[in-house]
């Protein structure tokens, strides 16, 4: 029945979050129970039908079971596969082991009531991650402690009448009255096992991955996902400017790339390669940075990332807009298209010609892409961008085929192209032209571009981010999304906001909100000023940005 799926679905929804409760709770009643005295009857009843050895054993691993219950309860919380193996596996030993060391046997239902609430739940716990991998958070070492030194105030107020200047750590290992010496055992045990998590904790901190250049030999693994990815958007070629860091994935068949800026690691999009494995890709990126005590952030995401982010628990900001055109509706007919047809043709009758270069040119056209580059960089104060834009390196422009157009057999502007494997979309990264380049060469550009996609079977092509489009200014609205809205709008002296939306709305595209998202929501600001010092070379390479118009596409260099 309809509402019986309804209610499982509900059920696998909060199953993680609430057995992670019960585990942990049920490893903290362990933690008490072996640092309080027995029942006395029970006991005797026990000592005398069953080997003390069992008995001191049991009591011995109770404790040691009840912290690692506690620590395994953080895994259910992230939902990974190898914490509920390991809750099943240690349930019923504690259930077995609380009858063996007191005839604890209310102990014991309680730990096979969890353990029977957690087994019709394995697919809620759908990471499938090693424990040796789980970063257990300071936070979470913090709860654990105190569960302990709980434990221990509470066998010290149950033995407060012992002598324990009498009492050692191995005797009367074998004494049936020795309830102080074995709660004195049981608690030092789990004292030195949580000692020896969080020794490993620090000495075993995973390294933070090494930015990735073109001599090293994961980029040539990044450079293969890149070509089959089943998931990827043109964006993601900047992977190849050989300023990111990497996680892989365990098939090698997926990659997450970031930038680190003082305690700010900022993924730049979603994760590449296969649909199945971001997730696990983006929490290994969270838990990692939180190994590093760093503050994690995603950058330019889009609506089919969100339910991905959310079960992140991150916090989602609006940035912006992108324009994305269906190459298969545009056309160059009709009265709204008669500017830029008219465009189109001026700049083909000054002798304008277009031709897309495969990747690696050879040398003279790269320093004829040069040439044209270092003139248009020249007009527009400001050194190469980085992480969130790509900058002209021959290595790095060799990787893309390149748009060129060419007056007279000479090349006046170029674009580099983003493609993705499944050609679900194509964009441009660099995109510059010669002083005596035609006037209407950008659209001639473009119309060419995507007349050129609809040849080779492209569904899309995506003009870019028009950043803080589409915030609203609404009375309940987020404060950065009314400050970014009046931004747009009385901010031209900073960024040309309006401008760039104007020039892209010609070309009547689709436009995708863009996102930033977030652990904490206050650590967006500081995560986008750290976007902008990373694509500018820091401070020094934002301050030497001019923000100069460009009269032909009406866009800034000012940001990202």
């Amino acid at each position: 029945m309809r509402w019986l799926r309804d209610f499982r679905q509900a059920a696998l929804a909060v199953a993680p979050g609430c057995l992670a409760l019960a585990v942990a709770a049920a490893g903290i009643m362990l933690l008490f129970s072996g640092a309080t005295p027995s029942d006395p009857s029970r006991f005797l009843w026990l000592a005398r039908h069953t080997p003390m050895l069992l008995i001191e054993i049991s009591h011995f691993l109770s404790s040691i079971i009840g912290l690692v219950l506690a620590m395994v309860a953080f895994g259910l919380s992230r939902r990974l596969d190898a914490a509920w193996a390991a809750s099943v596996l240690l349930l019923p030993l504690a259930a077995v082991l609380a009858l063996t060391k007191g005839f604890d046997w209310e102990e014991s239902a309680i730990l096979v009531g969890v353990l029977l609430c957690l087994l019709p739940f394995r697919e809620a716990f759908p990471r499938a991650a090693r424990l040796t991998r789980m970063e257990i958070t300071p936070g979470w070492m913090l709860s654990a402690l105190a569960a302990l030194a709980g434990a221990a105030i509470v066998g010290w107020w149950s033995f407060k009448n012992v002598d324990y200047g009498r009492k050692t750590f191995l005797g009367a290992i074998f004494d049936p009255d020795a309830d102080a010496e074995r709660a004195i055992r049981s608690s030092a045990a789990a004292a030195v096992l949580l000692l020896g998590v969080g020794i490993w904790r620090m000495v075993a901190t995973p390294a933070t991955p090494r930015v990735v250049g073109e001599d090293d030999p994961d980029f040539s693994r990044v450079r293969s996902i890149l070509e089959r990815a089943e998931v990827a958007e043109p964006g993601s070629n900047l992977a190849l400017l050989g300023d990111k860091r990497f996680l892989f994935s365990d098939s090698g068949a997926s990659f997450l790339m970031f930038g680190v800026r003082g305690r700010s690691w900022i993924a730049m999009g979603a994760p590449v390669g296969r649909r199945e494995e971001r997730l696990e890709l983006l929490w290994r990126f969270r838990e990692l940075a939180d190994a590093h005590a760093a503050r994690p952030g995603i950058y330019g995401v889009g609506p089919d990332d969100l339910p991905d982010l959310v079960e992140l628990g991150f916090a989602i900001q609006k940035m912006g807009e992108s324009a994305i055109v269906s190459i298969d509706s545009f056309s160059l007919e009709g009265r709204r298209r008669g500017n830029l047809r008219r465009s189109w043709r001026k700049a083909a009758e000054s002798g304008a010609m277009f031709e897309v270069l495969p990747p690696h040119p050879p040398p003279p056209l790269t320093e004829a892409l040069r040439e044209v580059s270092d003139a248009w960089l020249a007009r527009h104060a400001g050194d190469e961008k980085s992480f969130s834009l790509g900058g002209f390196e021959p290595a790095y422009v060799a990787e893309f085929p390149v748009a060129v157009v060419k007056v007279e057999g000479r090349i006046v502007a170029f674009a580099t192209l983003w493609t993705t494997a499944r050609r679900t979309a194509f964009s441009i990264d660099l995109m510059r032209y010669s002083d005596d380049a035609p006037k209407d060469v950008m659209d001639f550009l473009f119309v060419e571009l995507l007349l050129w996609g609809r040849r080779q079977g492209y569904v899309a092509f995506e003009f870019g981010m028009a950043p803080l489009a589409g915030l609203e200014d609404r009375p309940l609205a987020p404060i950065m999304s009314r400050v970014g809205r009046l931004l747009f709008e009385r901010g031209e002296e900073i960024y040309n906001f309006r401008g760039v939306r104007r020039y892209k709305d010609k070309y009547d595209p689709a436009w995708q909100p863009r996102y930033i998202a977030a652990a904490r929501k206050w650590a967006i600001p500081m995560l986008l000023a750290d976007v902008g010092l990373l694509s500018s070379g820091g401070v020094s390479g934002l301050a030497r940005r001019s923000g100069k118009s460009d009269e032909r596409t009406g866009e800034s260099r000012k940001a990202a």
